[in-house]
């Protein structure tokens, strides 16, 4: 191995070391506990050492949001496997909780922290994370129009940002309030699912909503 080589192979090993470090102090203590001199201290380097890597905290905190977002991607990853829309839009749904609920300080930091830490996700390029995981969330109401089970003029995207804005909330109820002795987040997620599909239980004519007009439920 060449001089340069193995110089860029140990940049990355300390990159790795940082960014390990930072995850650390996270899942610990919180976002808001993250500071340059305390990851210098962590790593047993000068700060000057860090800013050769990383230009601010927040640089490193985006770098944390992608690895959150391919985390959340590996999390989906089982429900492709399922070929039933409906079953795997409740299985996507699932997923984004548990993922949320297991990783609580990573979930925090990528959905609840400064909105610039995520911003990029959602551009174009080899950073699009955080659309790749919408399109998840899109695909089985797109897969529900090709079969003739959802109107043709049902809007696949704003349907699935409903979803996501669901399973947020319940991930944030159950993060903020974990005093509520509410119903766990597995059934409630079920319900969150079958209630935009069927609509609630025993409303029918004019009260429909029209989520479930676009199901022809």
């Amino acid at each position: 191995m060449g001089t340069a080589e193995r110089k860029e192979r140990q940049r990355a090993e300390l990159r790795e070391k940082i960014l390990g470090a930072a995850r650390d102090i996270v899942v610990r203590e919180g976002f808001g506990a993250l500071s340059m001199r305390k990851l210098a201290d962590a790593i047993e380097y000068a700060p000057a050492t860090l800013y050769l890597h990383f230009e601010s905290r927040e640089d490193i905190a985006r770098e944390l949001s992608v690895r959150g977002f391919q985390q959340l991607l590996e999390y989906f990853t089982p429900t492709a496997r399922i070929e039933e829309p409906l079953e795997q839009l409740n299985a996507l749904a699932q997923a984004y909780v548990r993922f949320g609920l297991e990783h609580p300080e990573t979930y925090r930091l990528v959905f609840m922290e400064d909105p610039k830490l995520n911003s990029a996700l959602f551009g174009e390029g080899h950073e699009d994370l955080g659309m790749r995981a919408f399109e998840q969330l899109v695909r089985p109401f797109e897969e529900l129009k090709a079969r003739g089970k959802l109107a043709k003029d049902a809007d696949s995207r704003q349907l699935a940002e409903m979803v996501w804005a669901g399973v947020h909330g319940i991930v944030s109820l159950k993060l903020a309030c974990s005093g509520f002795q509410g119903t766990p987040a597995e059934p409630l997620t079920s319900t969150l699912v079958s209630t935009l599909v069927h609509g609630l239980p025993g409303l029918t004519g004019a009260a429909r909503p029209r989520a479930q007009e676009q199901l022809g439920t």
